[in-house]
C-alpha cells in the first residue's frame, strides 16, 4: 500500500465512522494490541485478504490518536503473525496523518490448500476464524472440514451406508444401471456383479454408499431422515409474513425418495405454486400457458441442489430448502461451494466435483446433462423471460439460488431502490457497505442492476474514477 493509499483508507473509514469486511481498526497509541489472532486468522482465510489499521480509535469516532512507537508495534504485530499456522506475512506502511503516525498491516489471503490460517496456541478447532462483516467468528467444525475434505479429495457421497445393506436398493433401477454402464463399457460385461457394483461405487466392501441409496435406495430418508427437501410458499417477501387469513404458510411440503424422485416432486410443487398466465398468439389466436418462473431454470436449480449439495456428516442434518415468496423463488442447498469456485466463476470455469459417483448416476437417473450448463441455463431461460439476472450467494454454510419474478421488474420498485442508493451514497459507500445496505451478497448483480446505470446517467460518481477497482474504491451521490 502506498502511503497516499493509506491516507485516503483513513479518511475514508472517519467519514463511513465504521470497519468493514476487509477493515479492522486499532488505536495502539499506549501499547500493541495484545490478541490479533482472530482478525489475522479471518483476514488469511478471506480471499481478499484484509488491513488492519493502527492509529485510528473507534471509541472516539475513528479519531486519529497515533501509534505508541512505529517499530516496536510492528516487531510485536509480527511476533504475534509468527504463532498463526501458516505464519501470516504482514506488510506494513506508516503514514504521517493529522500529525500523527498511524501504521497499516496488510493481511494477505493464503492460499486455498493451506486454509485454514489459525492460532497455535488455541489450535485448529479453536483457533480458526472467519469474517462476517466486520466481526471475526469462530468457524464451524463443518467450515474447517471442508477445507480439509476438498485437499485430502474425500468425496462423502462415496461413503459407506452403516445402516443399510444392498437389499436396501431398488433392484430393478439397479439392473437397468448396470445394463446402460455395461453399453457404455463392452468390457464390464467380464466383470462379475460385486466387482461392478465396487467399481461403479455403488458398494465399497460390500456396503452400499450414500450416493447408491440417494439413487436406487428403496426408502433413501429410513436410513438418512433429513437428506429431503422442504418446501414452503409464504404469502409476503419475508418468512413470518402472514397471509389474509392469518396462516403462515400458502403450502408446505416435505419431499422425500429418491434423486429423481425428489426432483419430479419439487417440479410439481413449483409449479402448483406459480401463477400461470395465458397468452394468445395474435398471429395465430394459438393459446399458450407461461409460468411465473421458466421451468427449465427452475428444474435445473433444483438439480444442481441435490447433485452438488454437501453429503457430509456435517449437513447430513440440514435438508435443501425451497421458499417460494410474492417476488422470488429461493433454492437453498446446503454447503458452500466446493473448492476454488466462487460465485463469479460460475458457468464460466469447470468447477470440481464434490459428488462425482452420485452426480453420474444422477446423470443416468434424471437426465441431467453433468456438463457444466446448468447456470449457463438458468441465466438464459431467465433473460429469456425478460426477468432479472438470477442471483447466486455462497452464504456461510450454504448456497443460495434466487430467482425474481416480475414483480421485481416494476418500473417503479426499481426507481425506488436507485433512490434509496443514491440517498444512502451522499456518504461515500463501499462495496461491503452497498451490499450490507441492499441485504444482497453478490456484487455483480448489484453492479449490472443499479451502480452502472446510476454511473452511467451521472447521478453516482467514483472516488477513485483512476482505479475503478481498488479496493479503496467508494462510490458517493452527486448533489
Amino acid at each position: 500500500m502506498l502511503v497516499e493509499e493509506l491516507k485516503e483508507l483513513a479518511r475514508s473509514i472517519q467519514e463511513q465512522r465504521a470497519e468493514e469486511q476487509k477493515i479492522e481498526v486499532k488505536a495502539a497509541h499506549i501499547d500493541c494490541p495484545k490478541r490479533l489472532y482472530d482478525t489475522l486468522s479471518s483476514f488469511s482465510n478471506q480471499d481478499t485478504g484484509g488491513i488492519l489499521i493502527f492509529g485510528l480509535d473507534e471509541k472516539q469516532d475513528f479519531k486519529a490518536v497515533g501509534v505508541y512507537d512505529l517499530q516496536d508495534l510492528q516487531k510485536k504485530v509480527t511476533e504475534q503473525c509468527n504463532q498463526m499456522e501458516p505464519p501470516v506475512r504482514a506488510v506494513f506502511t506508516f503514514a504521517e496523518y493529522e500529525g500523527v503516525w498511524i501504521v497499516s498491516a496488510e493481511i494477505p489471503s493464503i492460499d486455498l490448500t493451506e486454509r485454514p490460517c489459525y492460532y497455535k496456541g488455541a489450535g485448529k478447532v479453536r483457533g480458526s476464524y472467519i469474517r462476517v462483516g466486520d466481526a471475526d467468528i469462530g468457524m464451524t467444525d463443518y467450515e474447517i472440514y471442508s477445507y480439509d475434505a476438498w485437499r485430502k479429495h474425500v468425496h462423502d457421497d462415496e461413503r459407506v451406508a452403516d445402516k443399510g445393506d444392498i437389499s436396501f436398493l431398488d433392484k430393478d433401477k439397479l439392473d437397468m444401471y448396470v445394463l446402460d454402464k455395461k453399453l457404455e463399457r463392452p468390457q464390464f460385461s467380464k466383470l462379475d456383479e460385486n466387482q461392478i457394483y465396487e467399481l461403479l461405487g455403488i458398494t465399497k466392501g460390500g456396503i452400499p454408499t450414500l450416493a447408491a441409496i440417494m439413487n436406487f435406495g428403496i426408502y433413501p430418508q429410513g436410513i438418512y431422515p433429513q437428506l429431503a427437501i422442504t418446501a414452503i410458499t409464504v404469502s409476503g417477501t419475508e418468512i413470518g409474513d402472514l397471509g389474509s387469513a392469518g396462516e403462515r404458510f400458502i403450502d408446505n411440503k416435505r419431499i422425500e425418495g429418491t434423486i429423481s424422485e425428489m426432483v419430479e416432486s419439487a417440479l410439481l410443487f413449483c409449479k402448483r405454486n406459480m401463477k400461470v398466465k395465458t397468452i394468445i398468439d395474435p398471429a395465430t389466436g394459438l393459446r399458450k400457458d407461461r409460468t411465473e418462473y421458466p421451468m427449465n431454470a427452475v428444474r435445473e436449480a433444483i438439480l444442481n441442489a441435490v447433485i452438488h449439495r454437501d453429503y457430509s456428516v456435517h449437513t447430513e442434518g440440514t435438508p435443501i430448502q425451497i421458499d417460494f415468496f410474492s417476488d422470488r423463488l429461493e433454492i437453498h442447498s446446503p454447503g458452500n461451494l466446493y473448492g476454488r469456485m466462487t460465485v463469479d466463476q460460475l458457468g464460466i470455469a469447470k468447477p470440481d466435483l464434490r459428488n462425482p459417483v452420485l452426480a453420474v448416476m444422477a446423470e443416468s437417473m434424471t437426465k441431467a446433462e453433468n456438463r457444466y450448463s446448468g447456470i449457463p441455463t438458468i441465466r438464459r431461460e431467465m433473460k429469456k423471460y425478460s426477468l432479472p439476472e438470477p442471483v447466486f450467494e455462497n452464504r456461510r454454510n450454504e448456497f443460495v439460488v434466487i430467482l425474481y419474478n416480475e414483480q421485481k421488474m416494476q418500473g417503479s420498485e426499481m426507481r425506488s431502490e436507485e433512490e434509496s442508493i443514491l440517498e444512502y451514497c451522499k456518504t461515500p459507500r463501499s462495496r461491503d457497505d452497498i451490499k450490507k445496505f441492499l441485504k444482497l451478497k453478490t456484487w455483480n448483480y448489484i453492479m449490472k442492476q443499479w451502480i452502472q446505470p446510476l454511473l452511467k446517467e451521472g447521478r453516482l460518481q467514483l472516488t477513485m474514477p483512476e482505479k475503478p477497482r481498488s479496493k479503496q474504491q467508494r462510490y458517493y451521490t452527486i448533489k
